[in-house]
């Protein structure tokens, strides 16, 4: 029999519960494992607000898409669809500040049929292995 969690079962759940639920499905990658998905082709996508990429700098080479607006680029429907982004054979690296919005963003990213997945740690573990930074 299979297991359901407390949000399919129409009971109260838990930004710990949704989190567990959206990592589930991905295949996280650790900051040296993404910067080689990025050397091989994937789009690293940065979904940090302004305030942070200006505080902390840019990863030379990701894209950057407001987390507010990701989900209209990925729309085939939208008009403010961005087709690279949306490619069904693309494949999404996100990365946010911690791991943590990137991963929630990732599962909803997988819900338009795209590949994705998520930093560990985030830019702060990007940083942290020393992987390119600019100011």
């Amino acid at each position: 029999m299979g297991t359901t969690s407390a949000s399919t079962a129409g009971l109260p759940t838990s930004v710990a519960q949704i989190l567990a639920d959206a990592r589930a499905g991905l295949d996280r990658l650790g900051p040296e494992q993404a910067h080689a998905a990025m050397e091989a082709g994937a789009l690293l996508v940065d979904i940090r607000s302004d305030s942070q990429r200006a505080r902390d700098g840019l990863i030379p080479g990701a894209r950057f898409v407001p987390r507010n607006v990701l989900e209209w680029r990925l729309d085939p429907a939208c008009p403010h669809h961005d087709y690279e982004l949306g490619r069904r054979e693309a494949r999404i690296v996100l990365l946010c500040d911690e791991g943590y919005q990137s991963s929630l963003a990732a599962a909803t990213v997988r819900s338009f049929g795209v590949s994705a997945t998520d930093v560990i740690g985030g830019f702060r573990a990007w940083r942290a292995a020393g992987l390119p930074v600019e100011r």
